[in-house]
């Protein structure tokens, strides 16, 4: 089975798109840009959710559900977060369909026209936070830590499966506190919670930060991440959590009664992580061989492939089989025992085998930029801190600034670029 897997040095995008598809994680629908996740993959999804769940309420937060659809006067009341969101927008026009009177199947029916047009989610503040305006009215309301597990739509023109799907499946977490000190506090510890998820659970290294103005959250004053560094070089956002202000609070006007009885906007986060995790992992771990993956997220830690000449063979086996399997189900390890005779052993090895660090460089010139870039990798260099400046960088290189490093390096220097002075090294890379 491995040997049908485009190598990763001979090109590294279709050997992941070969092993996504060969390993049975997922496949291309029939609806433009959507994917299926196949069982296995899924089973891998569900062992991720059913950790950060657990983190999630460890941390005090407890998972509520809100609509799929949000009405677009909601989505027009916070004025940076509907430019961000605008052109990936998919639109529900109409309530219903009808036989067409030519005998060409189903058209829109044109007298089912909504009197107001529905976005079908591609994030949800708005109709949360119109909802938390009558949830929350005094500081004894607060603080209001929620969790959704939803899938999101953002029309996407060019796809790849896990990565950049039109349709994907997240969780999103939305808080509301009296203070921004509390909020800020609530943004950082969910970053460390998805950090710490990744490098403990996952064994994805990462780089925690903070977006650039050019690179965060519509709507957000500041956006923290998590950033891995894949076998190619190039760089993925695995997860964000965002310091909204009270940007959203004002949009729908929620309001609560401090403790010294005035009247005050409600400060808020929001974080966020994906379906994208599962091409982290993927990319992360894997090799020519097939899929890597760490005892934590196999949906089988241990196959037992019996190897026999008859049935009576195969009944012995299985006999001794079912106590190695009591044994180990004991110890908390998941088991397969594949005793399919549709199959020889030397095809089950190989399928399951198919299913089984990041180098930080410091750059200070330009032209030295240019060319270690073409490597990949995450490059720490100088920049003054202008979007002008980042733009050009993107334009003439392809690289985007990932984060400005929470516990970096903060001796100032010069920009590699304009000369200008710079408080400090921020981190450059290609991205998905």
């Amino acid at each position: 089975m491995a040997k049908e897997l485009t190598s990763r040095s001979e090109n590294y995008s279709q050997w992941y798109n070969d092993l996504v598809i060969k390993a049975d994680l997922a496949e291309s629908s029939a609806v433009r840009g959507c994917m299926v996740i196949k069982p296995y993959g899924y089973a891998i999804w569900e062992k991720i959710q059913a950790e950060l769940d657990r983190m999630f309420k460890e941390t005090g937060h407890v998972n509520a559900y809100f609509p799929l659809f949000i009405p677009k006067s909601f989505l027009s009341k916070e004025a940076e977060h509907v430019e961000g969101f605008a052109k990936e927008c998919a639109v529900v026009t109409h309530h219903r369909l009808m036989a067409d009177p030519n005998g060409k199947g189903l058209i829109v029916d044109p007298e089912a026209k909504l009197e107001e047009e529905l976005i079908v989610r591609p994030t949800s503040e708005t109709i949360i936070w119109n909802t938390y305006k009558g949830w929350i009215q005094s500081y004894r309301d607060l603080p209001l830590l929620i969790n959704q597990w939803a899938n999101v739509v953002r029309w996407e023109m060019r796809t790849r499966l896990f990565l950049r799907t039109a349709e994907f499946l997240w969780q999103e977490g939305h808080t509301a506190h009296a203070t921004e000190a509390e909020a800020v506090t609530e943004a950082r510890k969910m970053l460390e919670v998805y950090a710490d998820f990744a490098e403990r659970f996952m064994a994805v290294p990462v780089l925690k930060g903070v977006k650039s103005a050019n690179e965060r959250f519509a709507g957000a004053l500041d956006t923290y991440c998590i950033e891995a560094l894949m076998q190619d070089g190039k760089a993925l956002q695995a997860g964000t959590s965002h310091f909204l202000g009270q940007n959203f609070a004002k949009a729908f006007d929620v309001t609560f009664v401090d403790k010294s009885n005035k009247l005050d906007y409600v400060w808020a986060t929001s974080w966020g992580v994906s379906t994208r995790l599962m091409g982290a992992l993927i990319m992360t771990h894997s090799d020519d061989n097939g899929l890597v993956l760490p005892p934590n997220l196999a949906p089988f830690q241990v196959v037992i492939v019996p190897i026999y000449k008859n049935e009576e063979q195969l009944a012995a086996i299985s006999e001794k089989v079912d106590e190695i399997i009591t044994k180990l189900k004991a110890l908390g390890v998941s088991v397969k025992y594949d005793d399919n005779d549709n199959k020889k052993p030397g095809w089950k090895f190989a399928e399951y085998e198919l299913k089984g660090v990041p180098v930080t460089r410091e750059v200070n010139s330009y032209e030295e930029f240019k060319v270690e870039i073409e490597k990949g990798g995450f490059l720490m260099c100088h920049w003054d801190g202008t979007p002008e400046t980042e733009e050009l960088i993107k334009e003439e290189t392809k690289a985007t600034i990932r984060c400005i490093p929470l516990n970096g390096d903060t001796t100032p220097g010069f920009c590699m670029v304009t000369g200008k002075p710079s408080a400090q090294r921020v981190v450059f890379a290609r991205a998905y």
